[in-house]
């Protein structure tokens, strides 16, 4: 799902900024983690103008890669057969949407100390070789360039950085992996040891969003 907001007061004239959304909380309205994207949204749009925002809510499950999808996808393009490409379908939709984007938001729960079985299935059908990164001599390198991540997390116990924190330094990894070095995070940690508090902190975290405009180069439409 795509929408385009257009914050007009704030007298931007540049080009939408894209913005990817994945959303991976097995709750709707009750989810912190998708109120916290909300509001990164909204905040992004208040700092830097008119935005497009492309929505992927992956929280009802993406196939896992199998061995039929990884002989596909170490097949030369031009080699590939049409039930290869038709194995690929749903992987290529998603790595378009990420080279396409100028920022990931990425709604993040926690759940048993990692990321959601989804948003793992995620990063498998978009981590591929030759697409989102390649091997050099020198060792693996991203191809995804000029591109910004915002973590919105939401955890019970977890604290960011602390001894049982799993999940960010995976997911900053794994970006980076992709050649997205340029990672935020906006959190609403330990919500079941400060209760409420944890969702104000995120808020106020998402406030300073608000204020400064994101430096990032937009791509051409």
């Amino acid at each position: 799902m795509t929408t385009r907001i257009d914050n007009r007061e704030t007298g931007h004239r540049d080009a939408p900024l894209r913005v990817l959304r994945i959303d991976a909380s097995a709750r709707g309205s009750a989810s912190t983690s998708r109120a916290i994207t909300d509001r990164v949204i909204e905040s992004i749009g208040e700092a830097n103008g008119p935005i497009e925002v492309v929505r992927r809510d992956v929280a009802a499950g993406l196939p896992f890669v199998h061995e039929n999808w990884v002989a596909a996808s170490y097949t030369p393009e031009e080699r590939r057969t049409d039930p290869q490409r038709a194995e690929l379908a749903l992987s290529d939709a998603l790595v378009a949407e990420v080279k396409s984007a100028d920022l990931l938001v990425i709604g993040v729960p926690v759940y048993n100390f990692q990321v959601p079985a989804a948003l793992k299935a995620w990063i498998d059908l978009v981590a591929r070789a030759h697409e989102t990164f390649r091997y050099t001599e020198s060792g693996p390198e991203g191809l995804i360039k000029n591109t910004k991540a915002i973590l919105a997390l939401a955890s019970g116990g977890v604290t960011v950085g602390g001894a049982n924190d799993f999940v960010t330094p995976y997911l900053k990894y794994m970006l980076g992996f992709l050649g997205i070095t340029d990672v935020e995070i906006v959190a609403a940690e330990a919500q079941n040891v400060v209760g409420e508090r944890a969702v104000e902190i995120a808020r106020q975290q998402i406030a300073t969003l608000a204020h400064r405009p994101l430096a990032i180069e937009r791509r051409a439409a």
